[in-house]
C-alpha cells in the first residue's frame, strides 16, 4: 500500500487467496475495514472540496450533457442529440437547449444567447470546461473557433473562464445542475410513459417544463440576481456559419458532404446558406427562399449522406415519371415505409412504367394537397382489394384534368369583307397621279443573267 496505494481491498483479498489458497476464505470485510483504517493513518491525504462563495450576477456557467439512460425516439427513430446547459451560479437558474451535431460553436452560441435573453441580463464572466468550440486545444479550425468565441464574449462583455483540463470539480455549480436536470427529465419522461416524440418541439417542451419546476425553487434568488445582471445588446451575434452554393440543374445543393434538395425553382440560383445547428436557410439576394433540416451522418466508412424531399422535384418528375424507374434517389424519394411498401406492391401488379406514373401521380398528390397519409391509405385499400383505377384516384382528390388553357376568341363580322368589295377606290387621301408615278427603268438584259 506505501508503493502503491491506488490499490484496492477487493484486488489485495483476491492476491492472498491466489498465493495462500484456503487461508483466507472470509476476510474481505476485515481486509477492508484495515485498508480503510490504514489510509486514515497513513495514507495520502485526498483533495479538499472548498465551499465556494458566488456573488450575484458574476458567473454564468455553460456546459454541454447527455442523457445516458433514456433512449430518445422521434417518429419512431433514435434521437441523437446533446443538450445545453446554462446556470446562474448565484442563484442556480437554469436553461436547457437540445443541441443536434455535437458541441460546436454554433451550439455554443445559439444557447448561450438563448440564455442570456432568457434570464434577461447578462453575467460578468461566463466559465465553461474546455471547449473545443470555444478554446483552443490544438492547432488547425479550431483557432477560427477560438476568435468566434472571443467576439461572442466582447459583444455581450462576458470574461471567459475555463476550469483546469480534466478537472471536472472545478466545474461544479454546473455539474451538481446537471444532475438534478438530468434526474428531472427522467421522471418527467416516466410520468409520461413513453419516450417516443412526435417531433423535436414537443421533446423540447417537456425539458422547458422540467426546467421551469427546478427554476421555481431559486425564484427569489433569481429575482435578487436579475438587478445585478448587465444589460444586453439591441442585437444578437450571428450563432450559425455561412457559405455560398449554387443550385444544380438536379436541383441539388451540397453541404459538407450532404445533398440536399432544394425547390426546382432554384435551378442555377446562388444560395447564400445560413447553418446552424439543426437546420440550414438559403436565401437569394437577401430574402428567404428555403429551410432544410441539417442532417449528419454516422455510418461507419462513410460521410456522404442525402436528404431529399420528394416536394422538391415532384412538378419536374410528374413531366418524366419514367425517371422514378432509374433515379439514384428512388427510395430517398419515397417518403416513409408505408410508401416503400406501396411501391413494391405496385410493381408487383403493373407494368413497371404504369407503376411508376401511379407512384408519381400519387406523390404528387400527396405534396400539393399536404395529404401525404391519405393517398397512401386510398392506394393501400385499394391495391388490397385489386379495384385501383389511377382515374379513380385523380378524380377521388379532385385532381383536374391536364388540357391545354382553352383561347377565348371573338369573331369578327364577315360583313367588315363585304364593305372592301364595294368601295374600291383607294381609301387613301390624294392619290397620286398616274403620270407622276415613275416608270421602271428598262435594262438591256433581264434580271438574274450572268
Amino acid at each position: 500500500m506505501c508503493n502503491e496505494p491506488r490499490l484496492k481491498p477487493t484486488t489485495l483479498f483476491e492476491y492472498l487467496q491466489e498465493q495462500y489458497p484456503g487461508q483466507y476464505p472470509n476476510v474481505l470485510r476485515t481486509l477492508q475495514r484495515r485498508v480503510s483504517t490504514w489510509k486514515a493513518q497513513y495514507g495520502e491525504s485526498p483533495d479538499v472540496m472548498f465551499e465556494l462563495r458566488h456573488e450575484p450576477g458574476v458567473m454564468g456557467i455553460s456546459d454541454f450533457t447527455e442523457l445516458k439512460q433514456i433512449q430518445i425516439t422521434i417518429g419512431g427513430k433514435v434521437f441523437e442529440h446533446l443538450i445545453y446547459h446554462y446556470c446562474l451560479a448565484y442563484s442556480g437558474w437554469q436553461y436547457a437547449y437540445i443541441v443536434q451535431g455535437g458541441e460546436s460553436f454554433v451550439a455554443l452560441s445559439e444557447g448561450l444567447q438563448n440564455a442570456l435573453f432568457a434570464s434577461g441580463g447578462a453575467p460578468r464572466q461566463h466559465r465553461t470546461d474546455s471547449l473545443s468550440a470555444a478554446y483552443r486545444n490544438s492547432g488547425g479550425k479550431h483557432k477560427q473557433l477560438t476568435r468566434l468565441y472571443q467576439a461572442l464574449c466582447e459583444h455581450y462583455r462576458l470574461q471567459a473562464t475555463r476550469n483546469n483540463t480534466g478537472i471536472a470539480h472545478e466545474n461544479g455549480a454546473i455539474e451538481s445542475p446537471h444532475g438534478h436536470l438530468k434526474n428531472r427529465i427522467h421522471q418527467q419522461i416516466y410520468l409520461r410513459g413513453s419516450h417516443e416524440f412526435e417531433s423535436v418541439a414537443a421533446y423540447q417542451q417537456l425539458i422547458d417544463d422540467a426546467v421551469a419546476k427546478l427554476n421555481g425553487r431559486c425564484a427569489e434568488a433569481f429575482k435578487h440576481e436579475q438587478s445585478y445582471l448587465q444589460a444586453l445588446p439591441a442585437y444578437r451575434v450571428a450563432d450559425y456559419e455561412v457559405m455560398t452554393v449554387r443550385v444544380s440543374r438536379r436541383s441539388t445543393i451540397d453541404v459538407r458532404c450532404i445533398l440536399y434538395t432544394v425547390p426546382s425553382r432554384l435551378i442555377g440560383q446562388r444560395l447564400e446558406l445560413h447553418l446552424y445547428h439543426d437546420r440550414i436557410k438559403g436565401y437569394v439576394a437577401g430574402q428567404l427562399v428555403v429551410e432544410l433540416p441539417r442532417i449528419r451522418v454516422k455510418k461507419p466508412h462513410t460521410r456522404r449522406g442525402r436528404c431529399v424531399n420528394y416536394r422538391h422535384v415532384i412538378e419536374g418528375l410528374r413531366r418524366k415519371p419514367r425517371a422514378f424507374i432509374y433515379c439514384t434517389w428512388q427510395n430517398d424519394l419515397l417518403p416513409n415505409d408505408h410508401y416503400r411498401e406501396l411501391w413494391v406492391q405496385l410493381q408487383r401488379d403493373f407494368e413497371l412504367d404504369q407503376a411508376a406514373l401511379i407512384m408519381v401521380e400519387a406523390l404528387y398528390i400527396a405534396a400539393t394537397q399536404d395529404k401525404e397519409q391519405a393517398v397512401a391509405d386510398y392506394l393501400e385499400d385499394h391495391l388490397t382489394a385489386s379495384t385501383f383505377i389511377l382515374a379513380a384516384l385523380r378524380c377521388h382528390f379532385h385532381l383536374p384534368a391536364d388540357r391545354p388553357s382553352s383561347l377565348e376568341v371573338h369573331q369578327h363580322s364577315l360583313a367588315s369583307y363585304d364593305q372592301l368589295l364595294h368601295h374600291p377606290v383607294n381609301p387613301l387621301s390624294n392619290p397620286q397621279p398616274a403620270s407622276e408615278v415613275p416608270q421602271a427603268l428598262s435594262h438591256a438584259e433581264p434580271m438574274g443573267t450572268p
